[in-house]
């Protein structure tokens, strides 16, 4: 199925239960496009945009320097609400999950995972997953629909108000943020629904936006070989490649999307990503399978595959889930696969597990949707 096939099938929803037409999402051009159709000036459009994303209004009523008239009109038609938090873990290292109730009844989950230096939080980009990956939990949920830019957003706007971010009446925006990254590693693959992840990306880069630097950005992808370009020619963001395999064949075996897209296409994209340098590297993650993929050899022929390509190695030790068929590699194992890189010139940290007592940790997330869809037949 061609990228465009794709977006037209799993289409997010235009407009909300009540028939609004959501603000959240829009960029500026198309904010005031939209509330001028209904005789909005463009500087009434332009303090709408900064109480979402400067102040967190959550309805109209707040914005008090817009005529009340005109913030009763603009409740009538159009959106600015929050997704309902159907239900909020909270782990034992103080990372957070979020299952996000949207619009039309479906649900995503969202993880905030606080560290000294930073917040992060990870984002999804679609309701369940198409690309089954066998060691992914999501990849077990089939693929419901794409979120939209506003449905994006929403999770992020949901952690900022949970987190106490946005400025009190008469305060100025604080530098100080709870959440300073946001990682596009959630349900979904990001780049099967680019048009809406780059939408809702660029306006959290939009330095009237959510001001949240490039940098800060991460896009995790399986390898979508053509929206890999894309992405960096509009975007630009930190890419990180779900890898998790050294060769062709053990791949198409754990991730069929390889089929699709080699390790050859693939790694030529990542080769050719704009901006590549030792100092802006491409995060590969690999999973660590007990006797799948965590062999000496295996760790040799990583080594090799990867030649060339300024990146580090995250590796991650398995995150089980109830019927899963694999194992986490034993820690003996991942220390000395990391240390066999290492040898060979490569930054391979092990990813210390977050949330794991949540399901919210690397490859666990998966949301209550389709159990709750079918307990209610």
């Amino acid at each position: 199925m061609s990228l465009a096939s794709h977006a037209g099938k799993f289409a997010a929803p235009a407009a909300n239960a009540a028939g609004q037409v959501p603000l959240i999402g829009l960029a500026p051009a198309e904010m005031q496009a939209v509330m001028a159709e209904a005789g909005v000036p463009k500087f009434r459009a332009k303090q709408v945009w900064h109480w979402i994303y400067h102040r967190g209004a959550k309805d109209f009523a707040a914005m008090a320097n817009l005529p009340k008239d005109l913030r009763t009109a603009l409740a009538e038609k159009y959106s600015i609400e929050r997704p309902q938090a159907a239900a909020e873990q909270k782990s034992s290292d103080g990372t957070i999950k979020w299952l996000l109730k949207l619009s039309d009844g479906q649900m995503v989950e969202t993880v905030y995972i606080p560290e000294e230096k930073r917040g992060t939080l990870c984002v999804s980009s679609q309701v369940g997953c198409t690309l089954t990956c066998k060691f992914c939990h999501t990849g077990t949920q089939p693929l419901v629909r794409n979120l939209s830019a506003e449905e994006i957003l929403q999770q992020i706007l949901h952690a900022r108000d949970v987190l106490g971010e946005w400025p009190q009446a008469g305060e100025k925006q604080s530098g100080a943020r709870e959440v300073t990254n946001i990682v596009m590693m959630g349900m979904g693959e990001p780049l099967y629904n680019y048009e809406n992840v780059s939408k809702a990306l660029k306006i959290c880069m939009d330095a009237e936006g959510l001001d949240i630097s490039r940098r800060r950005i991460t896009l995790s992808t399986s390898g979508v070989v053509p929206q890999i370009v894309q992405c960096g020619e509009e975007l630009n963001v930190n890419l990180a490649i779900s890898l998790h395999a050294p060769d062709d064949e053990l791949r198409s075996k754990i991730m069929p999307i390889n089929k699709k897209y080699p390790l050859s296409a693939l790694l030529d994209a990542c080769r050719n990503y704009p901006g590549l340098s030792e100092q802006r590297r491409i995060t590969f993650e690999y999973v660590m399978l007990k006797d799948v993929n965590d062999g000496d050899d295996q760790a040799a022929a990583l080594a090799k595959l990867l030649e060339g390509i300024p990146c580090k190695i995250n590796l991650i030790p398995f995150n089980p889930w109830a019927g899963s068929e694999f194992e986490t590699s034993d820690d003996g194992r991942v220390r000395k696969f990391a240390a066999l890189l290492e040898r060979a010139g490569y930054d391979a940290p092990v990813r210390r597990p977050r949330g794991r007592d949540i399901l919210a940790a690397c490859g666990q997330l998966k949301s209550a949707s389709i159990r709750a869809r079918k307990t209610d037949h």
